[in-house]
């Protein structure tokens, strides 16, 4: 049977993709200098804005790229909001995969899923990177903690370990010949060998190191993806993030929030002044928690007073997860967010943790809701959006920790009045013309419809869509058919 001569071969489209793997760091805080958008009319996660000079520019993220992973993690097709959320729980340093946006938009054209493609998707799974905390067993001291250290000849900054059987590192899972690259999150890839044991000695009876075993650390050399403890497997890691659940009593909650400074020198909001016998102590609040989320919002990036209007419209009642000061002491060394392992099921079986936030209402799901805004710098934080041949005009896109988000108001949320005037039934260039009469103040009533909010009404031919902001401050909260979070 002979050949078909005009059949091509099937052009191999993961060998063409070219995925860059950038590696970010936080210079002194602040954000990583880009802002991830949706825009109709185009597919994926896009990064645009990037800042000249920030870490995002220094990594070679271009405008327009799209993002593929975050540390590690395919994020092609998790909700927008969430990856917003990876980001800002990886603490100062991130890893992202991006494909520049021509490849993208070939292969997305030719109905092929990017993720698929990936490197990391194709090849056979290797095993993570894993992050273990070892304590030195105090009956067995000369044990110290269980491993030795070799470094090949001629490889500056390459040491592997030797395990001892069932002693310390052995038990918390570091792999036997594995490379060792972090410890107590100082990388160790310039040490000489003098350097590396007086930094192991230093650590006294404890220690984490960022480890990978042979085979993986083969893969991500081949590949050019830089490993780093967020994209981790944790083992035994001394502390956790908790949940608590706290319902306002007559004297309120009984704890004061402060803005201060850590151990690091890095700013937080902190909780103080835990009075006894109140709800904040009841709930397992301690003097000195930091505070890292409300209500499941990531919070560490916020301004003081955008979190206190955040507990405040949640009414009489309110969810934190929080860290305490040696907890907070241990991830801000290692440069990470403690919600970068935060596990929902360890902290639901720790005293006054919370039920489900979803399972939360506060209000029936159909009764209007008064909303109050105060713009920030970046605008009022949400978009409108209408159907064609509709006259209402619904809520979407709003940015977690923006006004909109602090003022109450949620995904399709049904628009009825602006400043006391109804708008149910008038046009989209009305709507929008009264809210620029509002100026930096704005109450909404709006009604929150039984709807799927994970499925917001959509612009496009169907419909439109603008979000509210000034132009020359729309860094954050983007104007025209998109919408975007700065990170």
């Amino acid at each position: 049977m002979k050949k078909n001569e005009g059949t091509k071969p099937e052009t191999d489209l993961g060998s063409l993709l070219n995925a860059r793997f950038c590696l970010l760091t936080k210079n002194g805080g602040g954000t990583f200098g880009f802002t991830l958008q949706q825009e109709l009319g185009k597919k994926g996660l896009i990064l645009r804005r990037l800042e000249i000079g920030s870490p995002a520019e220094q990594s070679r993220l271009k405008n327009g790229d799209r993002l593929l992973e975050v540390n590690g993690e395919c994020v092609e097709s998790m909700e927008y909001i969430r990856v917003v959320q990876k980001i800002q729980e990886s603490g100062n340093r991130v890893l992202v995969t991006v494909l520049d946006e021509a490849t993208y938009e070939s292969v997305t054209a030719l109905n092929k899923n990017v993720a698929e493609l990936l490197p990391s998707q194709r090849c056979a799974p290797v095993a993570k990177p894993r992050l273990c905390h070892i304590q030195k067993d105090k009956l067995h001291p000369a044990l110290g903690f269980g491993f030795s250290v070799f470094a090949p000849e001629g490889r500056t900054g390459a040491f592997y370990l030797s395990l001892i059987n069932e002693g310390p590192a052995d038990n918390v899972g570091v792999p036997s010949g594995a490379r060792l690259l972090e410890v107590n999150g100082a990388s160790v890839r310039k040490y000489s060998m003098p350097q590396l044991m007086r930094k192991l000695q230093g650590s006294g009876d404890k220690v984490t190191m960022l480890v990978v075993d042979p085979e993986s650390e083969a893969f991500y050399e081949e590949r050019r993806i830089p490993i780093t403890a967020a994209m981790a497997e944790p083992r035994m890691l001394p502390y956790q993030a908790r949940k608590m659940h706290l319902v306002k009593g007559l004297y309120g909650y009984g704890f004061l929030l402060r803005q201060e400074k850590n151990d690091m020198q890095l700013e937080g909001q902190f909780l103080r002044e835990v009075e006894s016998g109140l709800p904040a102590e009841k709930a397992g609040m301690k003097e000195g928690d930091r505070l890292l989320a409300v209500n499941g919002k990531n919070i560490e990036e916020l301004e003081h007073n955008e979190v206190v209007n955040l507990i405040r419209s949640s009414g009489s009642q309110v969810t934190f997860l929080v860290i305490g000061a040696d907890g907070d002491r241990f991830y801000s060394s290692m440069a990470l967010s403690p919600l970068t392992f935060f596990e929902e099921e360890a902290a639901e079986s720790q005293p006054g943790a919370a039920p489900n936030v979803s399972e939360m209402q506060e209000h029936s799901p159909t009764a209007p809701h008064l909303c109050h805004l105060t713009r920030g710098p970046l605008g009022f934080g949400f978009q409108l959006s209408n159907v064609k041949d509709e006259e209402e005009i619904y809520i979407t896109q709003v940015v977690p920790g923006g006004p909109g988000d602090l003022g109450g108001l949620k995904e399709g949320d049904l628009l009825l009045e602006v400043n006391g005037r109804m708008v149910k039934k008038e046009s989209y260039e009305k709507v929008v013309l009264y809210m620029q009469e509002a100026g930096d103040d704005m109450r909404l009533l709006v009604e929150r419809e039984k709807v799927d909010s994970s499925e917001p009404h959509q612009g496009g031919e169907a419909g439109r869509t603008g979000l509210y902001s000034e132009p020359d401050i729309g860094l954050a909260y983007p104007k025209g058919n998109a919408s975007g979070v700065k990170v």
